[in-house]
């Protein structure tokens, strides 16, 4: 018997089981991306046995996110329709913002409307950041080019607005947008599990799978002092969106009475009002959508809010306000309780 061919086999059959070994033996662990975008920052961390995202590639997608949708760029999209081209052709970042603002423009009754860019750059929160009072005039002079019943996606993708002077601002939405726009880039990548957070805006995917839990974030306290990072609450989330609106650093106490208060737009009356609800934190299913309702009902009532919650049971709701007697308040809708994270 010829043993050469068997020590062959064998040697091969060895080499073989041990690369598979190698292979199995390639576990999850954690990969981190970390950057600069839109102003703030943003971080991503998800789950693989290997890297599968490079930041050079999130870089890419979130510049290309800031010339369609971005006032702050002079040669984005959105500036070159707010300057007037009605020629240009938007693309699909436009287009999903546009129709999502849409929807919840009607389901708010105009409380929530991007075309306000007008009334924010007059009083100075846009990118002049020039802050002054308005007169009644003034804004009644502005007030006729707001509302998005006065604009229009056209069936070849450019934007008619009955008013030249009407300025989109979707600054409310987009960001939430760019989290699922990040978030579906990492799905065509084969991810599945990760979180994804720009300028405190955030999306779940799956599960924290390496520690066998669901992701665990946290809620600031709106009335946290400069210097402080505090949370209000704890959560755990799995495939939701999340945002959270509400001027943290910028709760006004009066003088005089103590009352605390966050000063917002009203995109209906023009005015630079006052509202109890110092921040409102939406869970949805995607990220443009908590964006958009957290930012609509800093502008409405508990009330009002709740009759938004009954048509629409996906959605997830804490708000903290002022009560009459000057302390703060939580309101958790019904389906907000099972996601409060409870220490084992």
């Amino acid at each position: 018997m010829d043993i050469k061919p068997f020590y062959s086999f064998f040697l091969f059959f060895f080499i073989f089981i041990s690369c598979q070994d190698k292979k199995e033996a390639v576990t999850n662990q954690f990969f981190y991306i970390q950057g600069e975008a839109q102003g703030s920052t943003y971080s991503i961390k998800y789950i693989a046995k290997e890297e599968l995202v490079h930041k050079n590639e999130i870089d890419s997608l979130l510049t290309a996110f800031d010339l369609s949708l971005s006032t702050y760029r002079n040669d984005s999209k959105i500036s070159k329709i707010n300057a007037g081209d009605s020629t240009v052709i938007v693309d699909k970042l436009f287009v999903d913002t546009f129709k999502t603002s849409r929807d919840i423009y009607n389901e708010t009754e105009g409380l929530f409307d991007p075309t306000i860019g007008v009334l924010i750059n007059a009083y100075g929160f846009g990118p002049n950041k020039k802050h002054k009072s308005l007169s009644q005039k003034e804004i009644d002079s502005l007030l006729q080019y707001v509302g998005f019943d006065k604009v229009k996606l056209e069936p070849n993708y450019t934007v008619s607005k009955k008013y030249a002077q009407t300025y989109f601002d979707f600054n409310a939405i987009a960001q939430g947008y760019s989290v699922d726009v990040v978030a579906n880039f990492l799905k065509k990548k084969g991810i599945s599990n990760g979180i994804i957070e720009i300028g405190g805006e955030l999306l779940s995917m799956g599960e924290n799978s390496i520690d066998n839990k669901k992701w665990v974030v946290g809620i600031d306290d709106p009335l946290q002092k400069p210097d402080e990072r505090k949370l209000i609450e704890t959560i755990a989330i799995k495939d939701l969106g999340m945002a959270t609106s509400g001027n943290y650093r910028k709760v006004i106490v009066d003088s005089v009475t103590g009352e605390k208060f966050v000063h917002i737009v009203n995109p209906k009356t023009g005015k630079n009002e006052k509202n109890a609800i110092l921040s409102a934190t939406v869970l949805a299913p995607t990220c443009i959508e908590a964006d958009g309702y957290a930012t609509a009902f800093m502008l409405m009532s508990i009330e009002q809010i709740e009759i938004i919650l009954k048509e629409h049971k996906e959605l997830k709701v804490m708000l903290l306000y002022v009560d009459k007697e000057n302390k703060m308040q939580r309101f958790y809708s019904e389906n907000f309780a099972s996601l409060i994270f409870k220490k084992s």
